[in-house]
């Protein structure tokens, strides 16, 4: 079944877990997504961080002159292309996993994600115009991580990088107890992540 769309959107995947097998749930829900895009008209394109191979910065001086690394130019053309971007990963000792914040320190440059001059709060925006999904799956119950540890990690993503360069509105989907989903809780999680992608929300 399709769902009815106003107008397709150019929408880019992130499938940020460090491990690019096919067995993993935040592979299935990215699948998922792609599905659900794909049928509705959308244009999808796809990166899966832990199938890259880059460099970890380590300086200043590397983020605001060094070159891009090769194997990620492609990745700064998709996020250029994108109108919606949505990022996947797991939530690893409260956080994203460090691959993933490698990948976003290499793509978002000054001259690309940020203005030329360096980071500025109220500088100019390159990335403005672009909406962004968070998709967050982890072992605690997502109310637990959401009131308890106030969504930390996700929030300071949110408004410490996607924010920054430009990304609004910014929404986001929790997956929490992944352990204990069984397979009819994994049915009914690819069913809403398919049908954000036909929303392409």
């Amino acid at each position: 079944m399709t769902h009815p769309i106003t107008a397709s959107r150019r929408i880019l995947l992130i499938e940020g877990h460090p491990d690019p097998g096919a067995e993993r749930l935040n592979h299935a829900l990215v699948n998922a997504y792609a599905e659900g895009a794909t049928a509705a008209g959308h244009g999808v394109r796809r990166i899966a961080v832990g199938a890259l191979d880059f460099p970890f910065l380590k300086t200043a001086e590397a983020w605001h002159h060094g070159a891009l690394p090769p194997s990620l130019q492609p990745a700064q053309d998709a996020i250029a292309w994108a109108e919606h971007v949505v990022i996947f990963f797991p939530l690893w000792l409260g956080d994203m996993p460090a691959l993933l914040k490698a990948f976003l320190e290499q793509v978002a440059r000054p001259g690309f994600a940020v203005g030329p001059e360096g980071a500025k709060p109220f500088g100019h925006k390159p990335l403005s115009g672009r909406s962004a999904r968070v998709v967050v799956t982890m072992g605690m119950p997502a109310l637990a991580y959401r009131w308890y540890f106030r969504a930390h990690s996700v929030k300071s993503l949110e408004r410490n990088i996607l924010g920054f360069v430009g990304f609004a509105p910014i929404h986001e989907t929790l997956i929490g107890s992944v352990e204990g989903l069984g397979s009819a809780g994994v049915a009914r999680w690819l069913g809403k992540l398919g049908k954000l992608g036909a929303q392409a929300a």
